[in-house]
């Protein structure tokens, strides 16, 4: 039987977490459960009384074609180890798929596996770019002008700055940046922004220990000295460095010898090609094709 969870079902949905996530954790999960996690929100598939399967569905606002979309991120689809290959995660999807049909015009997920939600009517349509930086590469410079104390407001107003030549992005708010600064700490990661001399934000970097080293997980800078300020600082901490960007930023013309490779991180489903069609005026066909209309470059770097 599928349901919205119960208030007093958190703890279970956090145990199978723990349990499903446990390699991909690293802090994450006691964070979102902590900040983030609404019963509302959840979708439980139960047998014999026991919640076996999950999946959560975040809504978020996003820009699209110069339009404000209602949509939301489909995540945390788990299902307890011996209960697997049993059809609960398409139970679950199908469900879900319903009621988002209803509610919003595309629907986004974490693309982790996306050979498993390409039936599902979901597509690759956002590539992220992981950069090899080596300390050689980047000019070094003085730490001035950076700081590890940020106000949100001042993050807010530089992303929203940087977003402006792009397409697809969450139109985030303060408490989203609130639950920014909150999920670095939890995960023992630290913010780093870079203000000029007038005071001004030029960027901020997220900066993450990992098993793979030091990782820049979101980099957002307006200009050239923000981004080499911000790797810079960055190579402090270790002589090699992964920067995750978009596929369009392409720092390897800036950053001489640069090493990199791209990963699919998000997919996207539309839930009424006549509706969207109807409302941009125009005749796509795939996820892909209505991603593309604004002829901008995709950001989409949210995890939830």
């Amino acid at each position: 039987m599928i349901s919205k969870a119960l208030p007093q079902e958190k703890k279970t949905i956090y145990g199978i977490w723990k349990q499903v996530f446990a390699g991909d954790d690293g802090g994450y999960t006691d964070y979102f459960f902590r900040t983030l996690y609404k019963p509302e929100n959840t979708l439980v598939l139960k047998e014999s009384g026991n919640i076996v399967s999950t999946l959560m569905r975040i809504p978020h606002a996003i820009m699209l074609n110069g339009r404000i979309v209602q949509t939301s991120m489909i995540l945390g689809v788990a299902t307890l180890p011996s209960y697997r290959k049993r059809g609960c995660m398409h139970e679950l999807m199908n469900d879900v798929l319903d009621e988002v049909e209803h509610r919003e015009l595309v629907t986004l997920i974490q693309a982790y596996n996306p050979s498993m939600y390409i039936q599902f009517g979901f597509e690759m349509v956002y590539y992220r770019r992981r950069y090899t930086v080596q300390r050689s590469q980047i000019p070094t410079c003085s730490n001035e002008g950076l700081t590890y104390k940020i106000k949100s407001e001042d993050l807010l107003e530089v992303y929203t700055a940087y977003v402006r030549r792009f397409d697809g992005f969450y139109l985030r708010t303060k408490e989203d940046f609130d639950h920014l600064q909150e999920e670095c700490n939890a995960e023992g990661g630290k913010l780093i922004a870079y203000y000029d001399q007038n005071q001004q934000i030029q960027g901020y970097a997220s900066l993450y220990q990992t098993a793979q080293g030091i990782e820049v997980r979101e980099c957002i800078y307006l200009n050239s000295v923000a981004l080499f300020k911000l790797l810079n600082l960055a190579l402090q901490l270790k002589n090699e460095i992964l920067v995750h960007t978009t596929a369009d930023e392409h720092l390897e013309k800036i950053i001489k010898d640069v090493t990199w490779q791209d990963y699919g991180f998000t997919m996207a489903r539309v839930n009424d090609y006549d509706l969207f069609n109807r409302l941009y005026g125009t005749t796509v066909a795939s996820p892909k094709e209505a991603f593309a209309l604004s002829g901008k470059p995709l950001f989409m770097h949210e995890y939830a």
